[in-house]
């Protein structure tokens, strides 16, 4: 049976189009270094690796909560330690000023001291991370503590009660932000590292030597408060530092994995496209001489 022309044509010009498909999906593959690069390249391997994907992009926002929840809590513990070096320096100075060697020009030259020691412990108690506040709770955009002009002045808190926290984990959450008032004293009371202050300074200008001894017996108490506060966050820390392995861990395996499914063996890949592009060069020469039909052939 004579085959038609039209029949050869339309034969040769599919093949063509195969091979041509073939040597671009090979060229594709060399410019990616993607293995895969749609879904008819393997539906199964693109499925896990786009479940790959969406757990790394996951682990990498875990990482940058936990690198910021480190931020925090070494800014909080840095700044807790100071403040506990400002009261070792105010207990050393109500020893001194409690002796009865000390006159009353030492004790009011001594209250403007306090007054810098308290400015300092209100300025670390507003100490912010990346632009957040880290004693005000949940409140992060506002300063937590304000120096009243009120005579005495008292502190006030403008944070809220709830710890602020962060995911480290599926169902896992660590508080890196303190809430101001537990810290520094909640109620304008004994408890009040603020008001200790406060009292102390009108002790001195005042020549009052009950009391500052009184402020001298609370300080013991602040200090330890304070060091519970330091402790309590290295354990925290400690705790960052294990999940941060973990996550860097978990991403380095998902990565490998998906790189094995999904990336390219490239000399592989150029071997292969070379001999696609020899096999489509081959079919142009061929159909070239096969296909140099006129008019006359399309109407057999």
């Amino acid at each position: 049976m004579r085959i038609a022309s039209k029949t050869v044509y339309d034969r040769i010009n599919s093949s063509l189009q195969t091979t041509y498909s073939d040597m671009f999906s090979a060229q594709e593959v060399v410019s990616s270094s993607k293995r895969i690069n749609r879904l008819s390249d393997d539906p199964v391997g693109l499925v896990t690796v786009l479940g790959l994907r969406s757990s790394i992009s996951n682990i990498e926002q875990l990482g940058r909560n936990v690198s910021m929840g480190k931020s925090w809590l070494r800014a909080s513990e840095s700044a807790l330690t100071q403040v506990n070096d400002i009261l070792t320096d105010v207990k050393a100075l109500t020893v001194q000023m409690s002796s009865s060697n000390t006159g009353a020009t030492q004790r009011a030259n001594a209250a403007g001291v306090v007054k810098e020691y308290l400015d300092e412990i209100i300025s670390l108690s507003n100490l912010q991370s990346g632009g957040r506040y880290l004693f005000a709770g949940t409140n992060t955009d506002d300063a937590p503590f304000e120096l009243t002009t009120d005579d005495p002045p008292v502190v006030v808190y403008n944070g809220n009660t709830t710890e602020f926290s962060i995911k480290i984990g599926s169902g896992s959450n660590i508080a890196v932000g303190k809430v101001g008032s537990e810290v520094f004293g909640e109620n304008w009371d004994d408890d009040n590292i603020f008001k200790a202050l406060v009292d102390l300074q009108g002790y001195l200008e005042t020549n009052d030597i009950t009391g500052i001894q009184d402020v001298m017996g609370r300080l013991d108490g602040h200090m330890t408060k304070i060091n519970a506060e330091i402790s309590e966050i290295g354990g925290k820390t400690i705790r960052i530092e294990v999940k941060e392995n973990i996550i860097a861990d978990l991403k380095l395996t998902y990565t490998d994995r998906k790189s094995q499914l999904e990336d390219a063996d490239v000399s592989e890949a150029i071997i292969d496209l070379n001999s696609r592009q020899l096999a489509y060069n081959a079919a142009l020469t061929s159909a070239s001489k096969v296909m140099d039909l006129s008019l006359v052939d399309f109407m057999v």
